[in-house]
């Protein structure tokens, strides 16, 4: 049996975006609106703060200045890390969010202005702006990260942490003034069918309560994408339309003139939940699966061995009534019902599994609506983490009955998302191809029922998927109507070393590039709320169309090289450039019961095989590609859940070698981000 110095060899068996969704966030604000006109005292960035008394000989010097407020975005940006940052370059304040958003900072003598705050939590970032040091109050929101990002002059808030130091003019009363005054200007159609027009978007109350500044940031939008010279913003209203299309505006930072937001009504808006509503129905849904399996559905044995059954078999109170009459026969999705069969398939399966007791949901927040039957459903994002730790961004579809939230299914008859991907591709053995990717992962199930599958892009270009092999995913065919590899439409790629001549897609020839390779701009015009059509064709029976509607387009090439990735450890890199210097792939022997095919993904003595850098989205989930056999033979693929607090994993993998190891990540956009580490040794 082969040895390898490093821990991707067989062992014996072992246990196993910046884009903003504005929402209110609770907590509450100071002071009134501010007054665009400028005919008022309260200036944007300069917090609502009350008066103090000036010290006598009789009475006390008072306190220190507090800067308060909440951080919004999505609903409260619970659990983040605010920074207050001031003129010196310093860190005077450093604080977690509370549930509902809101913070409370001491400023210490000494503090100089301007300020600078940042609230991070895990890959989304607000900021917010203060040209004085004087306490009060101060929000951070997607609206105040905008105008962060017009300051700045490459369009990246992070930037104004430096800007503070070296020309702290840039964030003056009066700048701030001018860019507040642009945004109410961008805002005017929905800021006149909400009533806000006096709007305050730094000071201003804020309450999670559905008024107020809380029911324009509930329904919009936002996407901030710095690129390296300026960013790109997208402002998107979550009203219902005639023709499904998204009431929309794109600009750049470095733009002299911008569009408004097309005209909308109260009556459209009028649809949009309340955020209570949203979280009302999150947590019923935690209610269901605090139960017991055994008080959820009828035919579970004990609280500890899966259970099959169908929807009949839901007997649990708190689970029937999540569904649309109180009944989880109406939820049909993706061709299947509510239900576990023996091969452990179904929808809401979790219900029948021990492992999803104690599951919790947060982070909700509404994004589009759906028309379906004439209904308009809504479409919910949200978070899960069950009791494990494992944790992931996911979706889910619910109609508005009788003023409550009920889940109802997709009716539609097959498996299939489409996500924008952002992809760090790293060569190990041939660095100077590495490269960053951009595009969307079109993720159909691999049925042998299923002839092939015709997407039609928001483009309008048609990509034909099929059938391949051991692969759980269709792939996309070429220009030549010949297979590649992959799921991942590409629009571009760029090298990460910019003195390597060429394009990927020169070298890649298996991996599926739209032909010519969109331009960085062509990228940018591409809208978030993207609609994509895909047409099955069954081996027998008539063609099924169903679409599929993004929250977020594709990075453009340079705003991928402003994220951060998961990368490898120094140590695992080290040992994986040893075991793969031959022929740049892992080979296993056969495996046995005793002495399976393992992928022990972790340094030598246990230690991390990777690292999350500050910014970046952890893991969640860990796969690989390669042979079924010898090398030419077919290929497979396989992949386990990662927890966000792991750094190594176990996988065990079904070919005999693999030359491809992928770590992924999910943000709450729906934006996955790839870390691709490829171990061959040429193209």
């Amino acid at each position: 049996m082969p040895a390898y110095p490093f821990h991707l060899s067989r062992i014996a068996a072992a246990a196993a975006l910046l884009a903003l969704t504005a929402c209110g966030g609770g907590g509450s604000g100071g002071g009134g609106g501010f007054p665009v006109s400028g005919s008022g005292t309260t200036t944007p960035g300069t917090p609502t703060t009350p008066s103090s008394p000036q010290p006598t000989p009789d009475t006390p010097a008072p306190a220190a200045p507090v800067l308060r407020g909440v951080a919004a975005t999505g609903a409260a940006f619970a659990g983040a890390k605010l920074e207050v940052i001031d003129q010196r370059g310093q860190t005077v304040c450093s604080v977690t969010t509370d549930g509902a958003g809101g913070y409370s900072c001491e400023l210490p003598a000494g503090t100089t202005a301007p300020l600078l705050l940042r609230a991070q939590r895990d890959e989304q970032t607000l900021y917010s702006l203060s040209a004085n040091a004087q306490g009060g109050t101060l929000n951070l929101t997607p609206l105040t990260t905008i105008v962060a990002a017009q300051l700045a002059a490459d369009g990246n808030p992070a930037s104004l942490a430096q800007t503070l130091q070296t020309d702290p003019t840039k964030v003056s009363d009066s700048a701030i003034r001018a860019e507040v005054q642009a945004l109410m200007a961008v805002l005017e159609p929905l800021l006149q069918a909400l009533g806000q027009a006096g709007l305050d978007p730094f000071g201003g109350t804020l309450v999670a309560d559905g008024t107020g500044q809380d029911r324009v940031l509930d329904a919009i939008t936002v996407s901030v994408r710095p690129d390296g010279a300026a960013a790109n913003i997208e402002i998107t209203v979550k009203a219902p339309t005639a023709d499904g299309a998204p009431l929309s505006v794109q600009y750049r930072t470095s733009d002299e003139a911008v569009a408004t937001l097309p005209p909308v009504t109260a009556e459209q808006l009028a649809a949009v939940p309340m955020p209570a509503q949203v979280a009302e129905f999150f947590q019923r849904l935690d209610a269901c699966f605090a139960l017991p399996l055994t008080q959820r559905v009828s035919t579970a044995a004990n609280d500890q061995t899966d259970a099959t059954g169908t929807a009949a078999d839901v007997t649990g109170s708190a689970c029937r009534t999540l569904f649309v009459d109180d009944n989880p026969a109406t939820y049909v999705a993706n061709g299947v019902a509510v239900g576990r069969d023996a091969q452990g398939r179904g929808a809401w399966s979790s219900l029948f599994r021990p492992g999803p007791t104690g599951l919790r949901h947060d982070r909700s927040n509404f994004e589009f609506f759906r028309t379906s039957g004439g209904q308009n459903d809504l479409v919910l994002s949200y978070r899960w983490t069950d009791v494990q730790g494992n944790t992931d961004n996911e979706t889910l579809v619910v109609r508005n009955q009788d003023g409550k939230l009920k889940l109802t299914g997709n009716s539609y008859a097959y498996r299939a998302t489409v996500r924008p991907v952002s992809e760090d591709r790293e060569y190990l053995n041939m660095p100077d191809y590495n490269a960053f990717t951009t595009g969307y992962n079109i993720s159909i199930d691999n049925r042998p029922d299923l002839d092939h599958v015709m997407v039609t892009t928001p483009w309008n270009q048609q990509i034909k998927f099929s059938p391949s092999g051991n692969l759980s995913y269709m792939v996309a065919h070429n220009a030549n109507d010949q297979q590649t590899v992959t799921s991942i439409v590409r629009l571009a790629a760029g090298y990460a070393n910019p003195a390597t001549a060429g394009n990927l897609a020169d070298k890649e020839a298996s991996i599926y590039f739209v032909n010519p390779q969109y331009s960085e701009t062509q990228i940018r015009t591409l809208q978030d709320h993207g609609v994509w059509k895909m047409e099955f064709f069954p081996v027998s029976g008539s063609p099924v169309v169903q679409t599929y509607r993004t929250l977020a387009r594709a990075q453009t090439i340079d705003e991928v090289r402003q994220l951060k990735f998961a990368q490898l450890t120094a140590a695992q890199r080290a040992e994986l450039l040893v075991a793969t210097a031959a022929n740049g792939r892992i080979t296993f022997g056969a495996p046995s019961d005793t002495d399976p095919n393992n992928i022990d993904f972790s340094s030598e003595g246990g230690g991390d095989a990777w690292t999350v850098p500050d910014g970046a989205l952890a893991p969640t989930s860990f796969s690989v590609t390669g042979r079924v056999g010898a090398q030419g033979s077919a290929r497979f693929n396989d992949s386990t859940l990662v927890r966000n607090t792991a750094r190594k994993v176990v996988l065990y993998a079904q070919g005999s070698s693999f030359n491809a190891m992928e770590l992924w990540a999910r943000s709450a956009r729906q934006v996955e981000m790839k870390k691709q580490i490829g171990l061959y040794k040429g193209f």
